[in-house]
């Protein structure tokens, strides 16, 4: 049995789920709703709170979409009971981001030029004040943890942080590998 595959899933309170025709289980919680098709060759049972997750045989394809699918609907009950959240922190002198309503970021990243952002509307953002002398940061949140990644891994692109002074956009407790720069040339 696959490790992963093998442990039910449970059900915080205030969380509901159901299995629809085409074996697709749509969960419901506090923070919005989700939903994800399951395999047919793998069968979900929603019983005294828990979804629990079955497959035919060994074979390697069957064994590799049981912890799959498994982790995909742990994700969407975690992410609609709790919301995922990713912090991002903007180092560089002159880095700023700025929130235009209706859903739009806009970021001074050092380019001649402003960078507007589209959120889709699932992902939210936060920009908290910014004391003097700290680095401006930006919260994402959202309850589908795959388009809250992708959306941070989109702002992180518009300025990656660069390895001589570590200036870009970084997650927050990102560990940057930093290299020496040139030294005088000795005579």
């Amino acid at each position: 049995m696959s490790r992963i595959g093998k442990l039910p899933v449970s059900l915080p309170t205030g969380v509901t789920a159901e299995l629809l025709p085409g074996n697709v289980v749509k969960v419901k919680g506090p923070h919005g709703e989700m939903s994800q098709k399951v395999d047919p060759d793998i069968t979900v049972s929603i019983e005294d709170n828990q979804i629990k997750f079955a497959r035919p045989t060994d074979q390697p394809r069957h064994r590799s979409m049981h912890g799959l699918y498994r982790a995909l609907v742990h994700n969407m009950v975690v992410g609609v009971s709790e919301q995922f959240t990713i912090r991002q922190e903007l180092v560089g002198v002159g880095y700023r981001v700025a929130s235009l309503g209706n859903n739009i970021l806009q970021f001074s990243l050092g380019y001649s030029h402003e960078i507007q952002l589209q959120l889709p509307k699932e992902v939210t953002a936060e920009i908290p004040e910014v004391k003097k002398g700290e680095n401006p940061k930006l919260v994402l949140k959202s309850c589908d943890k795959q388009l809250v990644g992708q959306v941070a891994a989109k702002i992180r692109s518009f300025r990656k942080p660069e390895p001589y002074k570590g200036k870009g956009i970084k997650f927050v407790g990102e560990q940057l590998r930093r290299k020496a720069g040139k030294t005088a040339a000795a005579k």
